[in-house]
């Protein structure tokens, strides 16, 4: 790992250029702008450049192996990862368990699962969502009873995303029913690799498995790996799912959806066709307003601001984006629009199903349109029930 630097003594500007020399230099060619979730073993090696680096966690405190970066300077980080194209790798330890630990877990906690994140031995996923219990997460019902130092677990959770490459899962579990349903939940770290636990990956509309099912029974996880109080594990949930909306609101799956619809349209010559440019502005111009809106967020982070539920709205604004720029890239395509995988357009290899397929799950995961709506309309606009 190289020697700390202090990034924070430079300007954004500078940071800016380093990060991107650095992505250029080490992101592999054959990974970039992935169509697709890559499997553990396609992406550890990249994983592990960044480890050696000291790349790997942007925003933890050097003391724990990050880089230690303001929330300008992280932001910046974020926004040259991904415009150099790098592959999505198995970041819920990074980005959402680490940083959990740093700020609610208890010292020995900290020392047992942090080192072990950086060095890739732990992989995590993320044990939220079940049958019934999705928009409602409240609603969930695996149930963990403390037998002796153990909680015993039973249960099942879904849409957890790549668990068949987890060695690791944080979840939230029930642990009492006698209280209203937020203030019996739990937070619980859980080793993977055990009995009882049984990962059934879910193919989705794209023909890619990336997302699993998670069946628990009589699974065991040591009293030591309760995070925060018992019972108190909602207020946890909450400041992961924050994190989620804001990062969900990225304008990044709409600007790389426009430039295939730009693509596409200059190969089969759509470009030319006036009906199709209105439209084709249309969406540009949605773009740029989710691009300004998600700046205007980003802004309150680099300044170490914070912001409340209406970055509920930032959601909905890039996620609807990203599904009409891709509704257009269909639309125009025609015939080939229907087919999966590349297609030569006029000698340019375009995928243009998948980008269609795979925003149609943007707007339910990390809170639903319909949700963030209420949310905006109750807690924004003070609207009546």
């Amino acid at each position: 790992m190289t020697q700390q630097r202090d990034w924070n003594a430079l300007s954004d500007e500078e940071f800016r250029r380093i990060a991107a020399e650095f992505f250029e230099t080490h992101v592999p060619k054959h990974l970039k702008f992935l169509s697709r979730r890559p499997r553990w073993a396609e992406v550890s090696e990249w994983y592990m450049t960044m480890s050696r680096h000291g790349w790997l966690c942007p925003a933890w405190p050097q003391e724990w192996g990050g880089m230690g970066l303001s929330q300008s300077k992280a932001l910046v980080y974020m926004e040259e990862l991904e415009r150099s194209g790098a592959p999505r790798v198995m970041d819920q330890g990074l980005m959402n368990i680490g940083p959990l630990l740093i700020a609610h877990g208890n010292e020995e906690q900290r020392r047992r699962f942090l080192p072990k994140i950086i060095s890739g031995e732990h992989l995590w996923c993320q044990g939220y969502s079940e049958p019934n219990a999705g928009s409602d997460l409240a609603s969930l019902r695996t149930e963990a009873r403390l037998e002796g130092d153990e909680f015993v677990i039973n249960g099942q959770k879904i849409w957890t995303s790549v668990a068949f490459d987890a060695t690791h899962m944080f979840a939230l579990v029930r642990t009492d029913k006698t209280v209203k349903k937020q203030a019996g939940i739990s937070f619980l770290l859980i080793d993977m690799q055990q009995p009882g636990i049984t990962v059934r990956p879910i193919r989705n509309i794209a023909g890619h498995e990336e997302l699993c099912e998670v069946f628990l029974d009589n699974v065991r996880t040591p009293r030591a790996n309760l995070v925060g109080e018992l019972n108190a594990g909602w207020t946890i949930a909450k400041a992961l799912l924050g994190f989620e909306r804001i990062w969900s609101g990225s304008p990044r799956q709409s600007t790389l959806a426009l430039l295939r619809l730009e693509s596409l349209a200059r190969a089969s010559g759509k470009i030319d066709d006036p009906a199709f440019v209105d439209k084709y502005t249309q969406v540009a111009m949605d773009v740029l307003d989710s691009a300004s809106a998600y700046e205007r967020f980003a802004q309150i982070m680099r300044t170490g601001g914070s912001f409340g539920v209406e970055v509920s709205m930032l959601k909905i604004w890039a996620t609807e984006t990203c599904q009409r720029v891709t509704e257009l890239m269909v639309e125009a395509a025609g015939d080939l629009g229907t087919l999966l995988g590349e297609v030569d357009v006029n000698g340019e290899p375009i995928d243009i199903l998948y980008p269609f397929l795979d925003c149609r799950a943007f707007t339910i995961y990390g809170g639903s349109s319909q949700v963030q709506r209420n949310i905006l309309a109750k807690l924004v606009l003070d609207l009546p029930a």
